[in-house]
């Protein structure tokens, strides 16, 4: 799988790249055909609070996954759309199997 870091309008710690890596390359585990990975880091000025916004977008054979998640640090942020990613990445393997069953009974 490859992995695009992308952060806007600021430049990332390398540690939280690193971790974001690390966490990304777990994703094998729920689903194994994952072609890319992209996730965007931005800030979002609303009002005086800086809100951090992660966005995680996998491509996967005939699909696209997208999540965005806001919070109010890039980890936390990371961490939530990452554990939607899974459900989302589960669900979407458990379907694939259901339609394969489903051509093999006919």
């Amino acid at each position: 799988m490859r992995v695009q870091l992308e952060a806007v309008h600021f430049s990332a710690d390398a540690k939280l790249l690193a971790a974001i890596e690390e966490k990304l390359a777990k994703l094998d585990h729920y689903f194994d055909k994952i072609v890319e990975a992209r996730v965007m880091l931005k800030m979002e000025n609303s009002g005086q609070i800086k809100d951090k916004i992660a966005e995680i977008k996998i491509l996967i054979p005939n699909g696209v996954i997208f999540i965005r998640e806001t919070s109010k640090t890039f980890e936390l942020a990371f961490d939530k759309a990452l554990f939607v990613m899974k459900r989302q990445l589960i669900k979407f393997k458990k379907k694939r199997l259901e339609s394969k069953v489903k051509l093999n009974e006919l």
